[in-house]
């Protein structure tokens, strides 16, 4: 072998060096197989398995009643078997519930109805977002009523719901009046059993696209 012959080769070793390293790299910063389970606030990720005994006593979202856009009763009964995503909303706000919105019609078309993944958007302003306002709403951002609620109600359970189950503002350790006003931009991804597996960040792309991808990892682990 002449000297270009073994420097042809040498050279080849290392870039398959690099580029094997590489791989390993990315391999190694690939997500989990699983998704934690949350049972408060501060989101301590608890590594559990689904038939772990712990999940017995944990934190599960309780029995909800409330209304969709067209008038029907929703209760804890229509997620039965269902993976979902919560999010808390108004119609008239200005700010950051149009790009929620926006977002949240991005993981409705990743889906169709034969998934059996729902979208539950909660009104924190129930004595506002009268019914036909929301449908009103649900025409103009082309929701799909077959996979996306828009519910309202009672509002101290729509609260409680969003502060005390779902746990979706991030003012840990502030004991809010039942007054004051609910408004947060976090998604939260709710699993078949009613445990919380995730929290994102409603207005970030790249958060919106990790939460389909743990749908799917979630839809693939039932």
């Amino acid at each position: 072998m002449n000297w270009k012959m073994k420097w042809y080769s040498i050279l080849i070793s290392g870039v398959l060096l690099v580029a094997n390293a590489c791989h390993e790299k990315s391999v190694n910063n690939s997500r989990v197989e699983e998704l934690p389970y949350y049972s408060d606030a501060y989101f301590t990720p608890h590594w559990l398995s689904s038939d772990s005994d712990s999940l017995i006593d944990f934190h599960q979202i309780p029995d909800f009643s409330l209304i969709n856009q067209n008038g029907e009763p929703f209760t804890e009964k229509n997620v039965a078997n269902k993976i979902y995503v919560v999010n808390f909303f108004f119609t008239t706000c200005p700010g950051i519930c149009p790009k929620m919105t926006a977002n949240l019609k991005v993981v409705q078309d990743a889906f169709s109805p034969a998934d059996s993944i729902l979208l539950l958007s909660h009104t924190v302003t129930p004595g506002i977002d009268s019914l036909p306002r929301l449908k009103k709403y649900a025409i103009e951002k082309e929701v799909n009523d077959t996979m996306w609620q828009l519910l309202t109600g009672d509002r101290e359970q729509i609260y409680s719901l969003g502060r005390n189950s779902y746990f979706v503002e991030e003012d840990l350790g502030i004991d809010k009046p039942n007054e004051a006003f609910l408004h947060t931009e976090n998604f939260i991804l709710v699993d078949q059993n009613r445990h919380i597996r995730g929290i994102y960040n409603g207005l970030n792309s790249a958060s919106v696209n990790q939460l389909i991808e743990d749908i799917r990892l979630l839809k693939k682990r039932m």
